[in-house]
C-alpha cells in the first residue's frame, strides 16, 4: 500500500482532492491510503506515510518538508496547480504515484 498526504493551509480544498484521488485509485484498482490535512498536522504523519504532496500556494516549502521528514523517508513535493484547480485528482494521483516510483537522486 502506499500512503499519500495532502496538505495545506487547513486541509480544506486537499480534502476535497483527497476524496477525488481515493475514487480514482478505487476505480483503477489501486492499493492506496489517501488523507488531507492541514499543514500543521504533518508530523503527525511522517511515519504513517510515504508521500507528501503540499497545495500549489505551498510549493516554496518543498525543501523545508523534505529536510523535516528526511528521517522518515517520505518523498515531498507540491501538487501541480492546474490539476488542482480543476479538482483532477486522476492526474494528481498518477503524478503522486511517478514521483513515488523515482528513484532517489544519489
Amino acid at each position: 500500500m502506499i500512503r499519500i498526504l495532502l496538505a495545506c493551509g487547513i486541509g480544506a480544498s486537499t480534502g476535497f482532492m483527497a476524496a477525488s484521488m481515493r475514487k480514482s485509485a478505487k476505480q483503477q484498482g489501486l492499493d492506496i491510503k489517501v488523507n488531507a490535512v492541514s499543514k500543521s498536522q504533518v508530523m503527525e504523519y511522517a511515519d504513517k506515510i510515504d508521500v507528501l504532496l503540499l497545495g500549489p500556494h505551498f510549493s516554496g516549502e518543498v525543501s523545508k518538508y523534505r529536510e523535516m521528514l528526511k528521517d522518515h523517508h517520505v518523498k515531498v513535493t507540491s501538487i501541480d496547480p492546474e490539476y488542482y484547480a480543476e479538482l483532477d485528482g486522476e492526474s494528481i494521483l498518477n503524478d503522486a504515484l511517478s514521483f513515488y516510483n523515482e528513484k532517489e537522486a544519489e
